[in-house]
């Protein structure tokens, strides 16, 4: 029982922090140091995998259906593998209560503590997604996950780069003081939205309940990472696949007629929120549709909008969140896309 608690106590976090490290730096830190020297060397990541070079996306069909789900699989399967191996570690490699007592308040703090831990790991929202899943799991507090989820996305540094390099700063500014407010702010708002019992349940569990270690870890490991990977994967790949094929029906042809009426802020905003993208995919999306004449206020809202959420990873979280708190998240990500839009046509982008 010694050697059990020892295990789980020192050995587990030290595999977990050794996995984390190695594979965001391979994953994620050492590329994204790479591709920033090439945005400051050209102003462009490459193509828009939204469209290519086209004025509007390929008409719905089967190929378009597979041609997009090949083109984002191939991008983020690595952040997705990650994702998993950390988000089953999470659960079966950390001392039961040790995301408890970091994440685990229905406070600012913890809220504050997602976000941040967020920055650094860089993943798109459903690689992220996972990851999220485990800290649920472990008791994290609403709050606190949802901030850590958003974390990654808006507030991701390698993408705010690339924004300036690519659209200039004037974007990353706008992104990164929208970001701040939705990330922290909303992980708050949610954390406030705390029933009574679910407080009282994060008071237990910062108290030491629920700490009983467990035996066979590696087991429990895999265990845990079949489980999730059986339970999200399946249908992330199926939504993946309807989005790459209802492409053309969320976003129209691109050109002038997109300018900056209120109705079209929204409906980019919308669009934005629902269709899934690979990390900084958004930064050659938008800077594509500029290049084809499409209005700032669009292009604002879906700054704003395609990182954070999107369909797929609304769904692979249904049973982490309740679904109201879940739509509360889509809505006010669709609020800050308006709002990135409405100040991109004030502020003269």
């Amino acid at each position: 029982m010694n050697n059990v608690r020892y295990f789980n106590r020192t050995l587990g976090p030290v595999i977990f922090a050794l996995i984390a490290i190695s594979g965001l730096y391979y994953v994620k830190w050492a590329p994204y140091t790479s591709r920033a020297f090439v945005a400051a060397a050209h102003h462009s990541i490459g193509s828009s995998i939204l469209m290519g070079a086209a004025a509007a996306p390929p008409a719905p069909s089967l190929d378009a259906a597979l041609g997009y789900a090949l083109a984002y699989g191939k991008a983020i399967w690595q952040a997705l593998v990650l994702g998993l191996l950390l988000g089953s570690g999470v659960q079966a490699l950390l001392p039961a209560n040790a995301v408890t007592k970091l994440l685990g308040r229905t406070s600012f703090g913890s809220a504050l503590t997602g976000g941040l831990l967020g920055v650094p790991t860089m993943m798109c929202t459903c690689c992220a997604a996972p990851v999220v899943a485990g800290l649920r799991e472990r008791r994290a507090s609403s709050g606190a996950a949802i901030a850590f989820w958003l974390g990654n996305t808006v507030l991701n540094p390698a993408t705010l780069i690339f924004m300036g390099f690519v659209l200039g700063w004037n974007w990353t500014a706008l992104r990164l003081g929208l970001g701040v407010l939705m990330v922290f702010g909303l992980g708050y708002l949610i954390n406030r939205m705390a029933t009574p019992v679910e407080a009282m349940a994060a008071r237990a569990e910062f108290a030491g309940l629920g700490t009983l270690e467990r035996d066979g870890v590696f087991l429990r490991w895999l265990s845990i990472l079949a489980r999730m990977t059986l339970r999200l994967v399946p249908e992330y790949v199926v939504l993946v696949l309807l989005l790459g094929a209802a492409r053309a029906w969320l976003f129209p042809h691109v050109g002038p007629e997109i300018d900056n009426h209120l109705g079209w802020i929204v409906a980019l905003a919308v669009a934005g929120m629902i269709f899934v993208i690979p990390t900084a995919g958004e930064v050659p999306i938008i800077q594509a549709m500029l290049s084809l004449g499409m209005g700032v206020g669009p292009a604002g809202a879906l700054l704003m909008t395609l990182a954070p959420v999107s369909a797929p990873s609304l769904a692979m979280l249904l049973r982490s969140f309740a679904p109201q708190r879940l739509a509360l998240v889509a809505a006010a990500v669709v609020a800050f896309g308006i709002a990135g839009g409405l100040l991109a046509v004030w502020l003269r982008f």
